[in-house]
């Protein structure tokens, strides 16, 4: 049968078999958009499935009114919406299915930050030994920055499994006050001065976009306590990752570990402060939810919104630009104006 979706090559060999067995017909595509846009129009495909690449441009204008760009994953700020809503694309993601990959990265990296490894590793396999003195996890405070279920999961493990006293950031304190306890969330604040104040390790687990654009900047930063480690397997613009550098060189923070950076593959804002220098930081190349488990579920819900959209089931899709429905005449849609 004629493939009706193309799906970027990583996220095609993450889950080869779910892709395969596809009624609709899947393809292997380019990731670049240029040559993403050209293999669509070539291969006349309807839908594609992306991952986080940024796409500005060519991608908009291949695909037809009504075709999905499913995003394999949770963060869409790779996405140009109004431009999708405009062409009469529907954006979708694949929320929740990643959780448990990205909880466990992130508390992955905690103990890592705790008991130093990255350096443990390094000097045993150079053939020194040198066991150096890690930290308990159990007593100390632990700030969850953004309290998403991602963020609650992460708390739930740390105080339960852990013992770790745990603050929770959120703008919806209200909301969340009455289930905190549940998560083991010992307090909640709706600004982030308060926890960076008394945290151990602070982790972030907030959206990409402009309103967390460098959130974790160079005045947030002066108010982390000395020893305290950052850990991000959110986005990589929520930190300025230029004034971290200055912070870990200048001794205000004890370290810092990323799963997630400003430029992908990583390279450094400024080359003279390069974080893959430094002995106090732990870089993995945005795994958090790279598991076996993980991808065949973002394949399944990907495609589901897909199917989904073919059948003109559009309330039950994880939809990203509502406001394409009214552009599409369909029922459900803010129309573009409102």
């Amino acid at each position: 049968m004629q493939p009706r979706v193309g799906v970027t090559e990583p996220e095609y060999w993450k889950a080869p078999e779910i892709f395969e067995a596809c009624p609709l017909g899947c393809i292997p595509v380019p990731e670049q958009e240029e040559a993403l846009a050209q293999a669509i129009l070539d291969r006349q495909l309807r839908h594609v499935i992306v991952g986080p690449r940024p796409y500005c441009g060519p991608l908009y204008a291949a695909l037809p009114p009504g075709g999905v760009i499913a995003r394999f994953g949770v963060g869409h700020d790779n996405l140009n919406k109004r431009r999708a809503t405009e062409a009469g694309l529907l954006c979708t993601n694949t929320p929740e299915v990643l959780n448990q990959s990205v909880v466990e990265h992130t508390l992955a990296l905690l103990f890592a930050a705790a008991r130093r490894l990255q350096l443990l590793h390094g000097t045993t396999k150079a053939g020194l030994w040198q066991p150096l003195t890690g930290t308990e996890l159990a007593g100390k405070t632990l700030a969850i920055v953004g309290c998403g279920s991602i963020g609650r999961r992460v708390a739930l493990a740390a105080s339960r499994g852990l013992g770790m006293c745990v603050v929770g950031v959120t703008r919806h304190v209200s909301q969340l006050q009455p289930v905190s306890q549940e998560y083991g969330i010992q307090q909640l604040y709706d600004a982030l001065e308060p926890a960076l104040a008394v945290a151990d390790f602070v982790s972030l687990h907030v959206p990409g976009g402009s309103a967390t654009y460098h959130l974790i900047n160079a005045d947030r930063l002066r108010q982390f306590r000395p020893q305290a480690w950052l850990i991000n397997t959110s986005r990589g613009s929520v930190v300025d990752e230029i004034a971290l550098y200055d912070a870990l060189v200048e001794g205000r923070l004890g370290g810092a570990a990323l799963d997630v950076f400003e430029r992908e593959p990583y390279e450094p804002s400024d080359p003279r402060r390069d974080l893959r220098t430094l002995p106090n930081v732990i870089l993995t190349p945005h795994c958090g939810s790279n598991t076996a488990e993980a991808n065949r579920r973002m394949a399944e819900r990907a495609l589901r919104n897909i199917e989904l959209a073919e059948a003109g089931r559009y309330a039950e899709m994880d939809l990203l630009n509502r406001e394409v429905l009214a552009r599409l005449g369909q029922p459900g849609g803010r129309s573009p104006s409102a």
